[in-house]
């Protein structure tokens, strides 16, 4: 992922930083820094690489870096082979009996690119150090068997850093749906406007500008029909040219379509032809009649049935994965937050709490439209002052390795 120059960190990033300086003071040992430096090369495209998971690839001999990777785009060149590059580059033609440090395991089946372990055994690589095992159940373990069988010892490291990067990977691999960020920006007593239809910033603008980052983290940002028809917005990433994938904004109608004049439905200006896809519009199959002035103005997808009138929030996400959509930022509103949540359809909340109250006898809740009594099992990973407001992010301990 390239950020733009003096743009603060994203999520993705802090939560590896947390994880890599939870092991100061701890005995230096060559592996794990080794690894730890594959584990940061692979964060700069943990965006771009999807729907691939982000790799990052260091050889070492005799304790001198030879070459670094990492994967940048789906259908370019593996970590591997980049670092293989980068090696030669740096003036080590021949890089036999190295360590290759991989931050996933390598894959071993033709795709896009040749495998990645046919790279190393090719190159005379002795000895592979892996932070994680493939999540893939058609894939796992069968790189690290290929290269055994080449005569290249293979240590798994099982590293927290190395599994906590692939977390969203893993997630779509195994439940074929993207995995759902929940963003939610609430007042003290756990409201989003003072009443229906107001309009009003909640958050300073250091909390803004972090959502900007975390939009250029996600293949897409979604909302629902009543956000578009009361706030109207962009929904661009800014500045538009930060990402090497095109990005998608995505409307939920459960019910309605939005107004054809509604500004998510028109091209960003200024923005490069290839920044963003068509505005997709996730609608029930049964509406199509109500859907019909919008076809020519987005990608309008029809969802279930002929006879369903009403939007399945699952099989709607499961067409967003058909659609390569690995990774979807919700941005509300309420109604659709809470239909998520209750649904067990988010795997991530970032609740940023502005120092105020808004309660009056019609403010509007940060989550309505459904019973969440059921929705547990969440954890508290982070809380962190951002300007005058506080983040409060927890996940999904179900997301986690075992």
């Amino acid at each position: 992922m390239v950020l733009p120059r003096g743009q603060r960190q994203g999520e993705e990033h802090r939560r590896l930083r947390r994880v890599l300086e939870g092991r100061r003071g701890q005995a230096v040992d060559p592996d794990r820094t080794y690894l730890a430096r594959a584990v940061e090369l692979a964060a700069r495209a943990v965006a771009d690489a999807m729907p691939n998971p982000s790799v990052g690839c260091v050889l070492a001999r005799d304790g001198v870096t030879l070459g670094e990777g990492w994967h940048h785009r789906r259908g370019e060149a593996h970590a591997e082979v980049e670092a293989l590059r980068d090696a030669r580059a740096r003036g080590y033609d021949d890089v036999r009996g190295a360590t290759g440090y991989v931050s996933l395991e390598p894959c071993n089946h033709h795709g896009r690119t040749p495998p990645c372990s046919e790279a190393l055994t090719g190159a005379g690589i002795a000895r592979v150090v892996v932070g994680a095992l493939d999540p893939n159940p058609k894939t796992a373990s069968g790189g690290v068997r290929r290269l055994r069988e080449a005569g290249i010892a293979v240590d798994v490291l099982d590293d927290d850093a190395a599994h906590a990067l692939i977390e969203r990977f893993r997630w779509t691999i195994v439940h074929d749906r993207p995995y759902v960020t929940l963003k939610m920006a609430a007042s003290l007593d756990g409201y989003v406007a003072s009443r229906p239809g107001a309009q009003q910033w909640l958050t300073g603008p250091l909390a803004r500008e972090r959502v900007r980052v975390l939009r250029i983290e996600h293949d897409a940002v979604m909302v629902g029909a009543g956000t578009i028809r009361v706030d109207d917005p962009l929904l661009t990433v800014r500045p538009h040219t930060t990402r090497r994938k095109p990005y998608a904004r995505v409307v939920v109608c459960e019910t309605d379509a939005i107004p054809p004049e509604s500004r998510v439905l028109a091209p960003p200006r200024n923005a490069p032809p290839d920044a963003y896809r068509p505005t997709i519009v996730l609608a029930p199959a049964g509406a199509r009649a109500r859907f019909a002035a919008l076809e020519q103005l987005a990608e309008v997808v029809y969802v279930g049935d002929a006879e369903a009138r009403e939007l399945d929030l699952a099989a709607a996400l499961v067409a967003l994965h058909e659609r390569e959509i690995t990774t979807v930022l919700c941005e509300g509103g309420p109604t659709l937050a809470g239909r998520l949540v209750a649904r067990g359809l988010v795997q991530r909340v970032i609740w940023f709490l502005a120092p105020t109250f808004l309660r009056t006898d019609a403010a509007v809740p940060a989550l309505a439209g459904a019973d969440l009594a059921g929705a547990n099992g969440w954890r508290f990973d982070r809380i962190e002052r951002v300007g005058d407001d506080m983040l409060l992010s927890a996940d999904l301990s179900t997301c986690s390795p075992a």
